[in-house]
């Protein structure tokens, strides 16, 4: 399997060399040459594994260069029970008639994140012990990523990560998980801006090819393609737990709360694979960057000004950058045109527009995409509605999910939401909505309270360096 850029970087490289390297040399990102294909008899053939077996299966398409008993170990190794608290590791529960959510937090840190950065840390680990090399991770996030990374990181030979966040801009809880950690290879830099300044200083230092290979720069956020790649593993797992009874229908649809595309592009590749998937409905917050597109054709990305701070914070971002990957499939491959869309007019006016596009056009038929948005108040009733009607306390933005895909639903096709995140991580609105706190796991109790270690810096690429530089001496 050879993966190639988005942007048309003439070079074809494997997936260990893309596992350690995030970004394409020419600011694009990477994909497969061509996505493997499932056929019913596979599907019948992987119906009843273990999640793990699963896991492999579907990695060992895409992994060619990992042995298969080194692959099959290192999905043993990360999927277990232990870890993720159920024997299913990703239980499907049954809201309606037709109707689930798929339980993806049960992770270290709460947070679906820990379904792919689980998976990363193990192979980045047994990858840089092969190579006899270190390697700095440098990422970005809005909540979740952050805190699933360092979890995963923590301790792992030959590995530092520097963790950048918008100062001020998480949950009380997301923040605690993270800068309460004391392990000396973890470094988190709060920036005073929005989460799109940290991401965008992540490419900047990406894009440096000289610093990157001086310091052995990598990545964890979805613009990697090892964690998005896992993430396809669990829409298999969903589909197989909705359809296991033999009247079931042919196909499901899933619901993604979605801010940078990473989550919901995973359900895109799983699409284009075989998996019978009718819809993919995207969900927004307030910042609908992606649903404006999906309604419109006109992909607009917003100032930070133009950010709202939400209570579904993780989905404050106005620039997806896992989108790219969708549209390179949407444009027909076409390498150039995305290199003019994403490289040339969105630094030239901050958006591009397909509206006229026929493939945008097909964009529902070929593709299976709807989108909607959700407000705070609408977060607020689902939430209330969905304790009230069904017993069950969500996450913020698993609300988000839950609205959205209610104005999709198809008779007769199971509709999956994927959860995101347990409801203590968003402890205030979940207050507001129904009145107490929701439940907090063992082994989480005052972790607001624990002593913190983060370093506040200004927005600015270099100083991010700088920083670098000095903790890498």
């Amino acid at each position: 399997m050879l993966y190639l850029s988005t942007r048309g970087h003439p070079d074809r490289k494997r997936f260990c060399e893309i596992l350690l390297e995030g970004l394409a040399p020419d600011g694009g990102l990477y994909l497969p040459e061509s996505y493997p294909q499932i056929d019913a008899a596979t599907l019948a053939k992987w119906r009843d594994l273990p999640y793990h077996e699963l896991a492999f299966e579907i990695l060992s398409l895409y992994i060619d260069d990992v042995p298969a008993d080194d692959l099959k170990a290192i999905c043993r190794k990360t999927y277990t029970q232990e870890v993720f608290g159920t024997k299913e590791i990703v239980p499907l529960k049954r809201l309606d008639e037709g109707f689930y959510l798929e339980a993806l937090s049960n992770g270290p840190t709460l947070a679906f994140k820990d379904m792919a950065m689980q998976l990363l840390g193990n192979l980045f680990e047994y990858e840089l012990a092969r190579r006899g090399e270190e390697l700095n991770i440098l990422g970005a996030t809005s909540g979740d990523t952050g805190s699933a990374a360092e979890y995963a990181m923590r301790g792992k030979k030959g590995v530092r990560v520097f963790m950048t966040s918008p100062n001020g801009r998480m949950s009380p809880f997301q923040q605690a998980q993270m800068f309460s950690l004391q392990d000396a290879n973890i470094h988190n830099l709060a920036l005073d801006g929005v989460f799109d300044d940290c991401q965008d200083i992540v490419k900047a230092v990406s894009n440096d090819l000289e610093f990157k290979r001086k310091y052995r720069i990598g990545t964890v956020n979805s613009i990697n393609w090892a964690r998005l790649v896992a993430q396809v593993v669990y829409y298999f797992a969903g589909y197989f737990q909705a359809t296991r009874q033999a009247n079931a229908a042919p196909k499901v649809s899933f619901t993604v709360p979605s801010g940078n595309f990473g989550n919901i592009c995973a359900g895109h590749v799983a699409r284009m694979m075989g998996l019978p998937i009718d819809t993919l409905v995207l969900a927004t917050n307030e910042n609908n960057v992606l649903d404006e597109f999906f309604r419109t054709g006109v992909y607009r990305v917003r100032t930070a000004a133009d950010t709202h701070e939400t209570s579904s914070p993780s989905m404050d971002i106005s620039k997806a950058s896992n989108f790219e990957r969708f549209v390179f499939d949407l444009v027909g491959r076409d390498a150039p045109r995305l290199k003019s869309l994403f490289a040339d007019q969105i630094a030239a006016s901050g958006q591009f527009d397909l509206s006229r596009d026929p493939a945008f056009a097909q964009i529902r038929a070929r593709f299976g995409f709807v989108s909607g948005s959700s407000t705070h108040a609408d977060r607020v009733a689902t939430i209330r509605d969905t304790f009230k009607r069904f017993g069950v306390t969500i996450d913020t933005h698993t609300a988000d999910g839950v609205k959205v895909a209610r104005e999709h639903l198809t008779p007769a096709v199971p509709m999956i939401v994927l959860e995101t995140a347990l409801p203590i991580k968003f402890a205030a609105t979940i207050v507001e909505a129904l009145g107490h706190e929701p439940q907090r796991p063992a082994g989480f109790a005052n972790i607001e309270a624990l002593p913190r270690r983060v370093t506040v810096l200004p927005a600015d690429v270099q100083v991010v360096k700088s920083f670098i530089e000095a903790h890498c001496a």
